[in-house]
């Protein structure tokens, strides 16, 4: 018994000796020194467009709230290193220091052009940039009455505040346009109708509006191969690229990864026309679907010789669009596939011109037909998902319930603008959501229109 007990004593020793090799995992590598530097950059740049932007808007925005909004569930190498990075405010510029040796990350700000990321490495005072004039106000839009059953669309709307159409989901904003007027609107605690959100992809949609009304301005030709200065030689089998197959992310270009993240533009300082024209073909022009920021990018350096005559706040403000404010990166590129600051309700206006098929105060801003050309797949269609594509919008057309003709501007974190042009409808749902936590906006759609009826 004794030297049982004594076996099992031994073979229990040798058990806790081994369990560790087998139950421990390795720890977590250190974040690196580019992760730092980019979180810092993300840092930076997204405090001063969300606080100066508001203060531009006459409203207000804390460094507090932005933390408890913007900076949960962004991406997970990014997120355990943003709380604790030190931030510096000053008038009209952000700095967040990120290592003991490196300078900090830099974001500015320049009235009516919103705010705009250093390069990493940075040294210096505020850049010469030209403030921008920008319309103080328009008209308000008119308010109305819903056609149908106003408690259930309150309802509804409720319902996103309240999580039901996804789960951790986090609504900041609603507005409901019904025959041009606003019939419902709704914001979280810290937002509201003046405090501009960043729309990310939702800026895909508001490059392929600018484009358009370059295009009703007789300077620019969609189906033209895109002006990109370093695809001009002869051998460049780049030059066969059309903007319209950058509208239609089918440009065959090599995309690293799904949605081509571009951090170091976004939040490194790397400049659009340094990075975003070098990536190689992959793929015959128009035979590829593959969502990219760079295709976006390069479709607004297509046309930015018709910036000076006439930048995209110029159109915004002739919609008044004027809390809207369309960033660029240092060297004074758009960064129009993420990088657009604004509120619902300007949004809101941005899908009533699509739902008056191009014209504004009776004036055509936009092509005739060209509501249908961004609404129609002629290019190749993503090979997953319930939604199409046309030319910087998705469309609608596969999800049962909604009217085939409804299209959509979406962007992460939960931004979309839902244009339905016969139902004479537009939503508008901005949120926060966390990586990983989507808005079931089919479904939401399905349900204001119901309650319309």
């Amino acid at each position: 018994m004794k030297q049982s007990l004594m076996l099992a004593t031994a073979f229990a020793g040798l058990a806790i000796l081994a369990a560790p090799a087998f139950a421990q995992t390795p720890p977590p590598a250190p974040p690196t020194a580019s992760h730092r530097a980019l979180a810092a950059g993300y840092k930076a740049l997204t405090l001063c467009s969300a606080m100066f932007t508001a203060r531009e808007a006459r409203a207000n925005r804390t460094q507090a709230s932005v933390a408890a909004h913007e900076f949960v569930g962004i991406y997970p190498e990014l997120q355990p290193l943003i709380a604790d990075l030190p931030v510096e405010t000053f008038e009209t510029e952000i700095a967040v220091a990120w290592d003991e040796v490196a300078p900090p990350r830099v974001a500015q700000f320049t009235p009516g052009r919103g705010c705009m990321i250093m390069p990493t490495g940075f040294v210096g005072g505020m850049r010469e940039i030209k403030p921008v004039p920008r319309r103080a106000s328009a008209p308000p839009l008119p308010t109305g009455t819903a056609t149908g059953d106003a408690a259930a669309l309150e309802a509804v709307v409720g319902q996103a505040f309240a999580g039901d159409f996804g789960t951790g989901a986090v609504t900041t904003g609603v507005v409901i346009l019904q025959d041009g007027r606003i019939v419902a609107e709704r914001y979280a605690p810290d937002f509201g109708p003046d405090i501009p959100q960043r729309t990310w992809s939702v800026a895909k949609s508001l490059a392929g509006t600018v484009i358009g009304a370059a295009v009703q301005r007789g300077e620019v030709d969609p189906d033209a191969p895109a002006a990109i200065a370093n695809w001009q030689a002869t051998e460049d089998p780049r030059r066969a690229i059309t903007l319209d197959a950058l509208m239609r992310m089918s440009s065959g270009l090599t995309s690293d990864t799904a949605g081509n993240r571009t951090d170091a533009l976004y939040f490194g300082g790397t400049a659009v026309d340094e990075q975003a024209s070098g990536w190689p073909l992959i793929a015959p022009v128009g035979t590829r679907f593959r969502y990219a920021n760079n295709d976006s990018l390069l479709a607004v350096m297509a046309i930015a010789p018709t910036f000076e005559a006439h930048p995209p706040h110029a159109l915004f403000d002739r919609l008044g669009m004027t809390h809207t404010w369309a960033e660029t990166d240092w060297r004074g590129n758009y960064m129009m596939s993420s990088q657009v600051w604004t509120t619902a309700r300007d949004l809101a206006r941005f899908g009533q011109l699509y739902i008056q098929d191009g014209v504004w105060d009776g004036e055509r801003v936009l092509p005739e037909g060209w509501r249908a050309r961004v609404t129609t797949p002629s290019g190749p269609q993503p090979p997953t998902g319930t939604f199409g594509y046309g030319a910087t919008f998705w469309l609608m057309n596969r999800e049962e319930g909604v009217p085939a003709d409804a299209f959509s501007a979406n962007g992460n974190r939960g931004q979309y603008v839902v244009i339905v042009p016969s139902r004479n409808v537009v939503i508008v749902r901005r949120g926060e959501d966390p990586a990983g936590q989507g808005f079931n906006v089919a479904a939401f759609t399905r349900d204001v229109l119901a309650a319309l009826n």
